[in-house]
């Protein structure tokens, strides 16, 4: 007795006469079947790699709780949302559907619209699945084909299933390390990256990598996709074309300013990711298991083809294809995945609590010896962080004063301009100087007069923090500090003066004890420059030093 048969048709050939010979068979002895299918960059059978041009493989589902529903739609960018809506309503009207697992052509689209469009059905739902390809890689044909649909280069077949009975669980893999240092995307648009750093983005592979501008750009680029965070998970995007002007074309949106790192692959790292997701699965007793793994990662095991795919059969009759583009739903969130291996595993009914949950794998694949490539990315991993750390202290040495820590003089008067350029009507100086300095450098030494000049610097970071508007303090020079505030009248910055005199005055320093500060505050008029608004303020202070010092002078 069974529910629902399936049959799963992956074809590593173009030529579609096979299929269709196929599916007339199934049509003629089991018009109930559902079926579906796709071109593939190579269809996994029996957890391996198939040797035959097209694999088929038949799930016969036997509670009758077990639901399945089939839908063939067409998908182009312009199609994209109304093939979406027409997937939710189904969900909507069919309660029982617990997953939609999906084949779709994908070249040449950005999927970046359809996994935001997915995400909005039901979160309850999950939905998994991959692209479909063609066994050249730099082929853009590819077709998908159902019981509802005949053979079509711009669809997608998407089936519902679900029940009471019914349990599936969804993971991903990829083992894939991010190497060398951040990447700063700088300018794109849509599935296009132009520059990465300010630099033509097809030159950070021919810098790096030296992969060649030509024909075989994508099969060289596979196996060193982006690897950068999105929507809060960690994400491999490769490339699928270079254009002339050095730009990338992406399978999906890639926003500017995101900071990713290429990636290698790592067979240790991936054979251990294997390990621990097949240990997670077999407790769960599966019965089918499909696998929609990247073409790159069959260009990355070569001969070694099935390595990481033939354990899960181990578990239960595994099938698959290698795809153009992986999908899977983290959470509510659908993301299009590349470089990446999605496992789905299904079963029908309760665990048995007499089942054998092991999961096999060859000891010598995990025996403890590192690889070399590991090695290798851990070093320079390592080394990244370290140069990443100096380059951020060397920034930081930049824009500080080294003595007090306040911004330096530079910066200080590239934050004022910048100020003035933006709101100059709502720009406020405080210029501070301590009060007879040079008689604690003559009596005391410099030691005390450096702690005095520190001191200092951090009352006016605390009484700047804690003020309640956007300031920024840096030294000016020798004891004279200046104190820019953004979003602020006269009022308020004559108020943060008073209270850093004032806080200074009160402060006992070992050995110089007690000393005083003049201030000079000044507000911004409109279209003044920087140099302008700094000498009215320089001559407030000069006029609180001239009529008696520790006290505030508010510029006219």
């Amino acid at each position: 007795m069974h529910s629902a048969v399936v049959f799963d048709i992956y074809s590593q050939t173009m030529d579609q006469r096979p299929v269709k010979e196929i599916v007339a068979m199934i049509r003629k002895e089991l018009p109930e079947a559902f079926y579906r299918g796709c071109s593939t960059n190579g269809s996994i059978y029996e957890g391996t790699l198939s040797a035959t041009p097209v694999s088929i493989s038949c799930t016969l589902y036997e509670y009758p709780s077990t639901k399945i529903g089939m839908m063939q739609l067409q998908m182009t960018n312009d199609t994209e949302k109304d093939t979406v809506s027409k997937l939710a309503e189904y969900v909507k009207e069919n309660p029982w559907v617990k997953a939609i697992e999906m084949l779709v052509t994908i070249r040449g689209m950005s999927m970046t619209s359809l996994c935001d469009d997915l995400s909005k059905i039901a979160p309850s739902v999950k939905i998994f699945g991959g692209g479909a390809f063609a066994p050249d890689f730099n082929e853009n044909d590819a077709f998908v084909f159902s019981n509802v649909g005949e053979c079509s280069d711009n669809a997608a077949v998407f089936m519902m299933i679900g029940g009471a009975d019914l349990h599936i669980h969804t993971t991903h893999i990829t083992g894939w390390k991010p190497l060398g240092r951040e990447l700063q995307v700088t300018k794109a648009k849509g599935r296009v990256i132009y520059e990465l750093d300010h630099t033509p983005a097809y030159e950070i592979y021919y810098k790096y990598l030296k992969i060649k501008n030509d024909e075989n750009f994508f099969t060289n680029t596979l196996e060193f996709p982006f690897f950068y965070e999105h929507r809060g998970m960690n994400i491999l995007r490769a490339p699928t074309a270079s254009n002339p002007d050095g730009s990338l074309n992406m399978t999906a949106d890639v926003e500017e300013n995101v900071k990713a790192r290429i990636a290698y692959g790592d067979p240790w790292t991936i054979m251990h990711e294997i390990l621990l997701g097949g240990q997670k699965l077999s407790k769960l007793q599966p019965e089918v298991i499909h696998i929609y793994s990247c073409a790159a990662r069959r260009t990355f095991w070569g001969e070694n083809i099935g390595k990481e795919t033939m354990p899960f059969q181990s578990i239960a009759p595994t099938s698959g294809f290698y795809t153009s583009g992986e999908f899977l739903r983290t959470g509510e969130t659908v993301n299009q995945h590349n470089v990446t291996l999605v496992v789905a595993a299904f079963r029908e009914g309760e665990l048995l609590s007499t089942a054998d949950d092991s999961f096999e794998m060859n000891a010598y694949e995990l025996s403890g010896n590192v690889s070399m490539i590991n090695r290798l990315a851990t070093f320079i991993e390592a080394a990244t962080e370290e140069l990443e750390e100096a380059n951020r202290k060397l920034e930081e040495m930049a824009v500080h004063d080294g003595l007090t820590g306040l911004y330096n003089r530079a910066e200080i008067q590239r934050r004022i301009g910048s100020a003035l350029d933006t709101d100059s009507d709502s720009t406020a100086l405080i210029m501070l100087d301590c009060d007879d300095f040079k008689s604690v450098n003559d009596i005391f030494g410099h030691d005390v007069g450096d702690d005095v000049l520190r001191r200092l610097s951090a009352l006016i970071k605390e009484k700047c923090g804690s003020f309640g508007c956007e300031t920024d303090a840096g030294r000016w020079g020798g004891e004279e500090f200046m104190v820019l505030l953004k979003g602020s009248s006269i009022t308020q910055a004559a108020e943060l003066a008073e209270q850093i005199r004032a806080g200074f005055e009160a402060m006992d320093i070992p050995v110089a004890h007690h000393r005083t500060i003049s201030l000079g505050a000044a507000a911004a008029r409109n279209g003044e420059s920087a140099d302008l608004l700094a000498k009215r303020v320089d001559d407030a202070l000069y006029e609180a030093k001239r009529t008696g010092k520790n006290r505030t002078v508010i510029a006219e």
